[in-house]
């Protein structure tokens, strides 16, 4: 599949480019979001695209809408077509990337939910025996499925700023205790149904993110991506053992080949990926789509 790094549209006006999306304007209800091959890792977003990433994530990400309806309603227009807008080129040139949703108010907070000690929640317990100040039992290892699943709520920065943990305290600051409440729950409860989804396709979600938009009558609904390799942490259980960070199908792969250089972070240098770490990426979202959405 050749890659799309950008999107080129012409009928319908650009809204904004984030790291990874670039999103259209369709009319006062509804937009058009573009899941480009981009790939970001650091606040960076890398010179080298991943062909065919972007449709793994929209794929992916409408599979995991459609299966969790019950639970909250979400972003997706189901009654309208990317052909009513766009021309037969630019079909092609999105080729499956592209979902009209609707226009909602997005809610300050990426919602993070953590089910196994590792990553930056490892770091931290490693030296407080905690995880976003939650206190945790002692003797827990790498890796370690952790008592419950914590809901750690971040900050969404502007691009090239990075996210900041923040207590749940400080996110009732900001958007006050019953919708704080309402956003914690929902993100549990996504998870708990997704990580039960995913055991029995042979995939531990070790930790993943939501974001949640709400509309004029203050109804809370998915928006963004959800359960994909981008958004989310996913091991295969085959290969998982405590003690141990497990090979995983997300972009980890491409934070380990970043950590392996001699590179400083800035996103203004950030490096261009070789060969092999682009087709083994792409594999690895691949085998995730494959096990999480294919009939089994």
């Amino acid at each position: 599949m050749q890659a799309l790094y950008e999107s080129t549209l012409t009928s319908l006006p650009l809204i904004g480019k984030g790291k990874v999306r670039d999103i259209y304007d369709i009319d006062d209800k509804h937009m058009l979001i573009v899941t480009t091959d981009r790939i970001s890792a650091y606040d960076a977003i890398l010179p080298t695209p991943i062909p065919g990433k972007g449709r793994i994530l929209t794929e992916t990400a409408q599979f995991w809408m459609n299966k969790t309806q019950n639970i909250l309603p979400n972003q997706l227009v189901t009654d309208q077509t990317l052909a009513d807008y766009l021309t037969p080129e630019e079909l092609m040139q999105l080729d499956g990337r592209g979902m009209i949703v609707r226009k909602l108010n997005p809610l300050p907070v990426e919602a993070i939910v953590r089910g196994y000690l590792v990553g930056s929640g490892w770091k931290e317990y490693q030296s407080s025996q905690s995880v976003c100040g939650i206190s945790l039992p002692a003797g827990l290892e790498q890796a370690a499925k952790l008592p419950e699943p914590l809901f750690t709520p971040s900050t969404k920065a502007e691009q090239g700023d990075h996210d900041e943990n923040i207590s749940f305290e400080k996110l009732v600051d900001i958007m006050g205790q019953e919708k704080s409440e309402k956003v914690r729950d929902l993100a549990l409860k996504l998870y708990q149904f997704a990580a039960e989804f995913a055991a029995k396709r042979g995939i531990i979600i070790a930790d993943t993110k939501f974001e949640f938009g709400e509309d004029e009558n203050g109804t809370i609904y998915l928006i963004d991506e959800a359960l994909t390799p981008d958004s989310s942490r996913f091991w295969p259980a085959s290969q998982y053992e405590v003690g141990a960070n497990p090979p995983s199908f997300d972009k980890q792969y491409i934070r380990d080949y970043l950590d392996s250089l001699d590179w400083d972070r800035n996103p203004n240098n950030a490096p261009e990926l070789p060969e092999e770490v682009v087709s083994n990426t792409l594999q690895k979202y691949q085998e995730a789509q494959a096990r999480l959405t294919e009939n089994l």
